[in-house]
């Protein structure tokens, strides 16, 4: 299969060069040059897989011969060792939890399948990969715990100074090895605009061999689409066969890849875009105007994005049309009060303790049920596992969570980050001078 830019569909490149390249030099994102349509027999009988079954159907389709069945197989049983349950809170109301990954974030999912596509294309020999990575909350710590101790690799993550939780911050600072974090006095969008600025740097590009580990980047997109394949699957074991998917959205690779889910074949109903008041696509579904504006600081702050990169992949899978678009995919915004009263609601009637994406996905999901009646089944996705969230959520609510293996030792570890102003002088010097 090969790979253009959404910005010249004359540009095509190998699968292998899409992700090591991330971003084409004429600043649009790769998408593959046709959406392979699945097999109806597999999309028909999908519990009959397992869940390492379906991503490798799904990954093969996309990547075509680019990594060998056998290869591709063990990359992806590796990769994926960790589940995505399906939580049912009522008859048609149900959670998908992506949070039980490593970095209890559903950046796993991207992160550790592009670590290991990386590692598998990374010959010995070969000058060090460096990856570059803007991350607003979730993204760090996922991209951190997957490429930790990846021979050949390293990996520079920038976060915006006081705006992501004490547990996402210790994840992606405590790690050192090939692992480096920079602490940028700014937002995510600056730190997103440094990395971008970084990759059409031509000197440097000729000093690094530069990639990235965000959602910019193809080998993190395609994962994501296995879950929504997995979701479904397991709601076709329930008896159920129609379903909204709600997808808190912060630069749409999340919402994008079931979009491309879709595309493929999935029997999916309708989308539902939940975001904070960072509200760049829901005005532009609203008004069809796109006009981003600067991120503002939220309780869901790996939402927090004014300029979302992904959807210019999202309008290239729907060639432009805005009317089949706004036809699939619906889009609702929450405020931090509205936020805290989701994640009370979903504690105080289901018991169920949420973190503040999640909260604002079930709003969302809620809201539209409200709006549009019907017997589909309505998931909402869990992108992080509460304990990432201490100062969001009720005290009361809080005390009911279970931590994961690990998170109490974080706290212990030393941080390990560089402080720098938003300045592209400044951070280009330091990726060459620590070279």
């Amino acid at each position: 299969m090969k790979f253009y830019s959404t910005n010249n569909k004359d540009l095509r490149v190998s699968f292998q060069q899409a992700v090591f390249n991330s971003l084409p030099q004429d600043k649009g994102l790769y998408m593959p040059e046709e959406i392979p349509k699945l097999d109806p027999y597999f999309l028909k009988h999908l519990p009959m897989y397992s869940f390492q079954e379906i991503a490798f159907t799904v990954a093969k389709a996309i990547i075509g011969n680019d990594i060998p069945d056998k290869d591709l197989k063990a990359l992806i049983d590796d990769a994926l060792n960790f589940d995505a349950p399906l939580r049912f809170l009522s008859a048609d109301t149900a959670v998908l939890e992506l949070f039980h990954g490593p970095s209890y974030a559903f950046k796993d999912f991207g992160a550790r399948f592009m670590s290991r596509v990386m590692g598998y294309f990374s010959k010995q020999g070969d000058d060090l990969l460096d990856v570059l990575v803007a991350t607003s909350g979730d993204t760090g710590g996922a991209v951190a715990l997957g490429f930790l101790g990846v021979e050949g690799t390293r990996v520079t993550i920038l976060y915006p100074k006081g705006k992501v939780s004490k547990v996402q911050e210790e994840q992606l600072t405590t790690n050192g090895q090939n692992i480096r974090a920079i602490e940028v006095d700014g937002t995510f969008d600056d730190c997103q605009a440094l990395v971008k600025q970084a990759f059409n740097d031509q000197e440097l590009n000729e000093s690094l061999r530069l990639t990235s580990a965000n959602s910019i980047n193809i080998a993190r997109l395609i994962p994501q689409t296995f879950y929504y394949f997995w979701a479904y699957a397991q709601l076709k074991a329930q008896g159920q066969h129609e379903v909204v998917f709600t997808v808190p959205s912060g630069n749409f690779g999340n919402i994008g890849a079931g979009l491309l889910a879709y595309k493929m074949g999935l029997p999916v109903t309708h989308f539902v875009a939940a975001t904070n008041v960072n509200d760049t696509v829901p005005r532009f579904l609203e008004t069809g105007l796109y006009e981003p504006k600067p991120s503002v600081q939220t309780l869901a702050n790996a939402m927090d994005v004014g300029n979302p990169s992904n959807w210019v992949r999202i309008q290239d899978m729907f060639q432009q049309d805005q009317v089949a678009l706004k036809a699939m995919v619906s889009s609702y915004t929450y405020t931090d009060e509205e936020t805290k009263k989701g994640m009370s609601e979903l504690f105080d009637a289901f018991n169920y303790v949420a973190c503040p994406h999640t909260a604002i996905a079930y709003l969302a999901s809620q809201h539209y049920r409200k709006d549009h009646p019907g017997t589909y089944a309505s998931v909402f996705l869990s992108t992080a596992h509460p304990c990432k969230f201490p100062e969001a959520i009720a005290e009361d609510a809080f005390k009911a969570v279970k931590l994961p293996k690990g998170a109490e030792l974080l706290a212990d570890k030393a941080k390990l980050a560089t402080e720098m102003p938003v300045d592209y002088q400044v951070f280009k010097t330091y990726l060459l001078v620590n070279n």
